[in-house]
């Protein structure tokens, strides 16, 4: 018996995550996860308490807008955002965390995630989101980026 290692093992819980999503175009999720202990977890999708895309339609679809442009114009949350969110609703600090999604962050979710102190993160290697600003902005910090292939 083959024990997964700890990246294989929380990049597994990412995936089932994501298979939590509302969205229409691409199913996303994040665990955060701090001393091989999981923190919280996220999917892309509406806020609470919404109609999910599948009941009233994509924005985004609507609006022909391409994948990668115009993140606001969205009425989901990105994995990564609502992951953010339930460690703060439980009032569970993320700080020295990594995060592991499959999908690479886009630049929106770096920006959160350097604010909130996560170290490492970890994304499937097979879904490198392109999006040329996430290099950019954590060229300047010290947060270790992994393409993992699951």
């Amino acid at each position: 018996m083959k024990r997964p290692s700890w990246d294989e093992y929380f990049m597994e819980m990412a995936v089932v995550t994501a298979k939590r999503s509302t969205c229409l175009r691409r199913q996303v999720g994040a665990v955060i996860v701090r001393d091989n202990r999981l923190l919280s977890s996220g999917y892309n999708g509406v806020p609470k308490g919404l109609p999910h895309c599948a009941e009233v339609g994509c924005l985004r679809e609507q609006m022909n807008v391409p994948s990668g442009e115009r993140h606001e114009l969205c009425r989901g949350l990105h994995a990564e955002q609502n992951s953010l969110i339930q460690a703060a609703v439980f009032g569970v600090s993320v700080a020295g965390g990594t995060v592991y999604c499959n999908t690479k962050p886009c630049s929106i979710c770096t920006k959160m995630l350097i604010n909130a102190e996560i170290k490492r993160i970890v994304f499937d290697a097979a879904n490198d989101y392109s999006d040329p600003l996430t290099e950019e902005l954590l060229r300047h910090t010290n947060i270790e980026l992994v393409k993992f292939k699951i």
